[in-house]
């Protein structure tokens, strides 16, 4: 199965430029790019080893993606340490599980988050620091899975420690290094308004992007591309989030 020719048959316009007019990675840091300014300080919440750039074969989702050298600083942390080696960052902390982030409060004119939601515990923790270290009319940005899209209730259904075994049949290419346990506490329109608190401003959108989950098989992708076009907005896998801080 060819990857690329099969994103080429199904969105011509991927032909040009290498992505489509529905990739998420496209529209979420788009909406990050259209916020940025020289002067920001950014923090990246579960930055990683920054696979998502270095292992992307598109040249503009890279440049898209990777914000260094276009604020005054973007800084990053994770509970991996892998974290540590990321290139893409000015400066990297490794922080702990369960304890508050290693910074003073309104540090950061932008945060963002890319498929990290999905992955909290503790989400009054989370939502409580990631406004503290936020400026007063910052961004909070974040992609992450719809908990009612089929991404989701898939995740949900396999135990955790069966994960890396289940997408190396369904999502061809993903590493093990990669994958992560699933909470999906953070992952509805409910959840959200439940974990911040009413002195912020809550946009959310439902994406459906190109698949990612089709067996390896080309027959899998274009019936996903399908299902993708008939899904009700509340059902789709992806949501984009932002929350500006009052």
């Amino acid at each position: 199965m060819n990857l690329r020719k099969l994103v080429n048959q199904a969105y011509p316009e991927s032909r040009v430029g290498g992505f489509s007019y529905c990739d998420a990675s496209i529209a979420f840091y788009s909406q990050i790019d259209a916020l940025l300014r020289p002067t920001d300080q950014v923090l990246d919440f579960g930055a990683g080893r920054g696979g998502h750039i270095i292992d992307d074969d598109v040249a503009y989702r890279r440049r898209l993606s990777n914000l260094r050298g276009r604020c005054a600083h973007v800084e990053g942390c994770d509970v991996d340490d892998a974290v540590l080696q990321n290139p893409f960052l000015d400066n990297a902390k490794v922080v702990e599980i369960g304890k508050s982030l290693p910074y003073p409060d309104d540090s950061f004119n932008l945060v963002l988050s890319r498929f990290v939601f999905e992955h909290i515990d503790d989400t009054g923790l989370i939502a409580g620091e990631l406004l503290r270290v936020l400026k007063p009319g910052g961004y909070i940005g974040a992609l992450t899975p719809n908990k009612h899209g089929y991404i989701a209730i898939g995740g949900s259904l396999v135990p955790n420690r069966l994960h890396v075994r289940m997408l190396e049949r369904i999502q061809p290419g993903r590493k093990a290094l990669d994958v992560f346990p699933t909470q999906y506490k953070l992952n509805t329109a409910g959840a959200l308004r439940r974990a911040f608190p009413s002195e912020v401003d809550i946009t959310i959108s439902y994406h459906a992007s190109e698949p990612a989950y089709f067996f390896g098989s080309s027959i899998g992708y274009r019936a996903t591309k399908s299902i993708h076009k008939y899904l009700p907005d509340r059902l789709r896998p992806l949501l984009i989030i932002f929350i500006r801080k009052l």
